[in-house]
């Protein structure tokens, strides 16, 4: 389990212009890595990588791996929807010094098992690094099967899976044949306890930039034999892992961190802020669990 428990999924701070503010990245990674995340990744769909420049992903794999400098872990987003333009990031961005990829499924081509499969081939056996699969059909468009997953588990580098289905069946096949090598993670927090509970080892999570002592906890508890306790702390929080998601991730948790003090709650169109309504929610939520 070469990345932990814990993994991050960290939003990409922007100033109100819509530039990405280096002070604040550098605030947010230590605080990060002070409330417990085993693991950063960088440039993944919660830091808007589909807005982000070619340029800026480099100069965030490459300033964070120089801050953290060992003491967490670095995963770059590299995966698109471009074989050869994932693998030409890949290899920058192990030049740049992070510890691993993450490779989502290919959007909006919609390819078969085998494309998939082949794509997925492709990116790994360019690089040397750890790779962490990603699983997320409701973005994407379509499912990798639990058929290919294994498949490319047989590529010596392919070491994690993130698995975002919403499908807690396919979870259990996929964490039931994969070999123990393999780390399977889930992509959802409002799923992090059923997913442990059928084999899985931990969460990519969107909630731990707010309560990542919490989820270590409620972890802790699960393995340690616990499951009453763990299960008081996913129904006390259940609630923030929902109210994140009210809109287009990452807009509710850019806005939390923004009450915080930690973020401008900036987003690049696409996506737009909260509306008054949802800040109200947003609002109420850390309010009620006292955040």
């Amino acid at each position: 389990m070469q990345f932990g428990r814990l993994v991050t999924a960290m939003i990409t701070p922007f100033t109100p212009d819509g530039a990405i503010d280096w002070r604040r990245v550098t605030e947010l990674v230590e605080h990060l890595i002070r409330t417990g995340t085993d693991t950063l990744v960088v440039a993944g769909t919660t830091g808007e990588s589909p807005t982000l420049t070619h340029e800026e992903k480099l100069e965030l794999f490459s300033r964070v791996s120089r801050q953290v400098d060992g003491r967490v872990r670095v995963i770059a987003g590299t995966g698109s929807n471009n074989t050869e333009a994932s693998i030409r990031l890949t290899k920058e961005a192990e030049e740049a010094g992070v510890d691993g990829v993450m490779l989502v499924g290919p959007y909006y081509n919609k390819p078969s098992q085998e494309g998939l499969f082949r794509h997925f081939q492709a990116i790994a056996e360019a690089t040397s690094l750890p790779v962490m699969l990603y699983n997320v059909p409701g973005r994407t468009g379509s499912n990798i099967s639990v058929d290919t997953m294994v498949r490319l588990t047989e590529l010596d580098n392919v070491v994690a899976i993130k698995e975002a289905s919403g499908d807690l069946s396919q979870v259990t096949e996929l964490a039931s044949r994969v070999p123990e090598r393999v780390a399977v993670y889930s992509g959802d927090d409002k799923l992090l306890l059923p997913i442990l509970a059928v084999g899985g080892v931990g969460v990519v999570s969107v909630a731990s930039h707010l309560v990542g002592p919490q989820l270590r906890e409620m972890m802790d508890a699960f393995f340690a034999g616990d499951v009453r306790r763990a299960a008081q702390i996913h129904q006390r929080y259940n609630p923030l892992f929902e109210g994140l998601f009210i809109t287009s991730n990452p807009v509710p948790v850019k806005y939390a961190m923004h009450l915080k003090g930690l973020c401008e709650p900036t987003v690049r169109l696409p996506l737009v802020p909260p509306t008054e309504a949802q800040q109200s929610q947003i609002k109420e939520l850390l309010r009620m669990l006292n955040l």
